[in-house]
């Protein structure tokens, strides 16, 4: 079966809009756009590299795909990258049906989440997903993500795109990697762990106090 992995760039208050240039995505009048760039460095580009040595097909949501459409079939073929990712299949989470230009790419129709499905039991390459905010909404929602990998930058941006939104369906992790780069950049990968686990560290028998702490908080229930 193929896994869908999520790779994504955030900062420290989970923000993924425009990490890569001031152009990227200034929707709802982000101007932070580029904040990831002087915090990118060698450590950085090495886990990143891991990801992309593991054979994979490019999952996106339809802007993410119009910025990659836009910039690496024109990198030239001294970036290896460019060349990776215009060569492997790219597949399109789009509520349109759109002429897609760039090489190997096809959209997934209108039902994005069964069509996943299905290319999930397939043999193949896993399905990375770069960018693609509500893309990454359906997919969580959906318990399709079986890998995340979270590039987390030291600074924080206030207003713009987050990884998790509101309705992101609760979920324990498991931790499998972790390292930080020279500039602060936290990198981990993260594996589905079942259900969100909970625990007390509350007295065994609760103060008067307590018990009516709890009572007014009922009020405002």
């Amino acid at each position: 079966m193929r896994k869908i992995i999520a790779s994504t760039l955030i900062s420290l208050d989970g923000v993924m809009q425009g990490p890569g240039c001031p152009h990227e995505d200034p929707v709802g009048g982000f101007v932070h756009g580029g904040w990831c760039a002087p915090l990118f460095d060698t450590d950085v580009g090495t886990f990143i590299g891991d990801i992309y040595a593991r054979p994979f097909d490019l999952l996106l949501g339809r802007k993410t795909y119009d910025i990659f459409a836009a910039h690496w079939p024109y990198v030239g073929v001294d970036n290896e990258i460019g060349v990776l990712f215009n060569r492997v299949s790219k597949y399109v989470a789009t509520r349109s049906e759109p002429e897609l230009t760039w090489t190997n790419s096809r959209a997934l129709g209108r039902d994005v989440v069964g069509n996943l499905r299905q290319l999930k039991k397939q043999n193949g390459p896993d399905l990375l997903v770069q960018g693609s905010s509500d893309l990454l909404q359906t997919l969580f929602a959906h318990g399709l993500v079986d890998e995340l990998s979270l590039l987390v930058f030291p600074v924080i941006l206030g207003d713009g795109k987050r990884l998790f939104g509101a309705g992101t369906t609760p979920a324990g992790l498991r931790l499998a990697d972790s390292r930080i780069s020279s500039n602060g950049v936290v990198m981990m990968t993260y594996l589905p762990d079942g259900q969100v686990e909970t625990g007390s560290f509350s007295l065994e028998h609760p103060s008067e106090a307590e018990l009516a702490r709890r009572r007014g908080l009922m009020e405002f229930a």
